[in-house]
């Protein structure tokens, strides 16, 4: 399975899980479904607002086309960092999902009220976690037209 941009090339993908677990589940989902696009981890809020940024270390990051981003983080938690991206005019058109542990009524409304594009719980079945993965992948990819890098 090669699931890519129109143009052809594969998306970019940024996830922000500071669970080295989870990382790796999702990792594993990728290769397995031998999904082409490219995934680049980060394991803080903090950390996330540099890369999407470009700064510091990632002062040559390539803009990702879709955000994976957990809500409890050290630093600034999933929450904070989701509402500084979609204040901003040029990530605030970046999708973000939403993955985390919580099914909390709060953080599923809150999450939507700063704009999040979707809200998914973490299976913590790794088979069904592959496939959670594989249809964010496959919906986000395949189904919808994802802006155009800035």
């Amino acid at each position: 399975m090669s699931i890519e941009r129109e143009s052809g090339t594969p998306i970019e993908v940024l996830l922000v899980e500071d669970d080295p677990g989870d990382v790796l589940m999702t990792q594993e989902a990728f290769e397995e479904h031998k999904v082409r696009n490219r995934l680049n981890v980060v394991s803080d809020g903090s950390e996330a607002l540099s890369y999407l940024r470009r700064e510091g270390q990632y002062a040559n990051a390539v803009r990702p086309d879709l955000i994976l981003l957990d809500l409890n983080l050290p630093k600034r938690d999933g929450r904070e960092v989701l509402a500084e991206i979609k204040k901003d005019d040029e990530l605030g058109r970046i999708p973000v999902v939403v993955l985390t542990t919580s099914s909390a009524d709060e953080d599923i409304l809150r999450s939507y009220q700063l704009h999040a594009n979707a809200y998914v719980t973490k299976p913590v079945d790794f088979e069904r976690f592959i496939a959670v993965i594989r249809q964010i992948d496959e919906f986000f990819v395949s189904v919808v037209r994802l802006p155009p890098r800035a």
